[in-house]
């Protein structure tokens, strides 16, 4: 544990925007965390994780902490479930294919997300009709004022779509250390969301299985998806709006193509990346700051954007978006 002073944070997030911290450290565990929060409780700190869902626009006047928890035991069992613990410094990847390994059931619709386990519950990550919620049993976090753990159960999370209590009522206040997560032993399969079934399909699988499932929506990102490691970017950039379902039918009387699904609520969520695409933005570029070709969800860097050009860029796209539809979109990213 070595604290380092004015260090470049372009290695630590996807983007890979070069802005600096006045001060960077990892930590590996409580008793660390707590000797690096007592260095100077008057700064500003930030917690990253894979550093895959933030975007940096300025340089960051505090202490960065890298999250380096890492370790994944199984806790416990039951006749229908296996309970497993990962420290939040975990690959989530990684992590997804040590479950898959063991048929540990659950997660296997959200491989290939990039970052740690930690963003898991932060975000309540979510791919081909699958939220992280369902597979979460709790976590426990540090509260950074009173340096002192705390468990936090699915409902003390209160988990909404890509919202926990840790994005929005308890910011900057906890960081995660670990997450345990309740997986099934007998496989529940989800492949009616986007284009699993067919990828199943070309793949020629006869035999339905958790491993066939991964390595399809494995195939799916893989195929429309950008590296982090040969172009810049965070994953989808914007949430899904969801609207009445008196405003969808409005609008698609005027857009027949327009794409939304119910919700429980009753409500609709569009598809954003179909909204944005619509607008024109897909495959623009303006200097290294763009909208990739494959998905217009997905703002990228091309080599040398800074953040504020990628910023500026999104809320061209989020004016754009409104002006025509009369929708607003919301970031997922994380802007600092």
């Amino acid at each position: 544990m070595q604290l380092q002073k004015n260090i470049s944070l372009k290695p630590y997030n996807t983007f890979g925007i070069d802005v600096s911290a006045n001060y960077f450290s990892s930590f590996s565990n409580a008793d660390e965390l707590a000797e690096l929060l007592s260095f100077d409780p008057s700064l500003s700190v930030l917690t990253l994780g894979g550093g895959s869902n933030i975007l940096f626009t300025k340089n960051f006047d505090g202490l960065v902490l890298k999250n380096e928890v890492k370790g994944i035991e199984e806790v416990t069992e039951d006749e229908d479930y296996v309970y497993v613990r990962a420290g939040a410094g975990e690959n989530w990847h990684s992590f997804v294919l040590h479950c898959l390994q063991r048929n540990w059931a659950g997660v296997e619709n959200l491989s290939l997300i990039p970052g740690n386990v930690g963003a898991s519950p932060m975000q309540n990550i979510g791919a081909y009709g699958v939220e992280i919620k369902e597979a979460f049993f709790e976590l426990e976090a540090f509260n950074i004022r009173e340096k002192k753990v705390y468990t936090f159960s699915s409902n003390d999370c209160e988990f909404g779509y890509r919202e926990s209590v840790f994005k929005q009522k308890y910011k900057n206040e906890f960081i995660i250390l670990s997450v345990t997560y309740r997986l099934r032993k007998t496989p529940v399969f989800n492949t009616s969301y986007g284009a699993i079934e067919q990828e199943l399909e070309r793949m020629q699988v006869k035999e339905l299985s958790i491993q066939a499932i991964s390595r399809a929506v494995i195939n799916i990102r893989s195929s429309k998806l950008p590296d982090p490691a040969k172009i810049g970017n965070a994953g989808s950039f914007f949430k899904n709006p969801s609207i009445s379902k008196k405003q969808f039918d409005a609008l698609k009387e005027k857009f027949p193509g327009i794409i939304g699904y119910e919700n429980e609520s009753g409500n609709v969520k569009l598809a954003a990346g179909w909204l944005i695409e619509q607008s024109g933005w897909k495959g623009y570029r303006k200097g290294d700051a763009g909208c990739h070709e494959k998905q217009a969800l997905v703002l990228v860097n091309f080599g040398n954007a800074s953040g504020r050009e990628i910023y500026d860029l999104s809320e061209e796209i989020l004016q754009n978006v409104k002006n025509k539809f009369g929708v607003e979109l919301e970031r997922e990213v994380n802007v600092v």
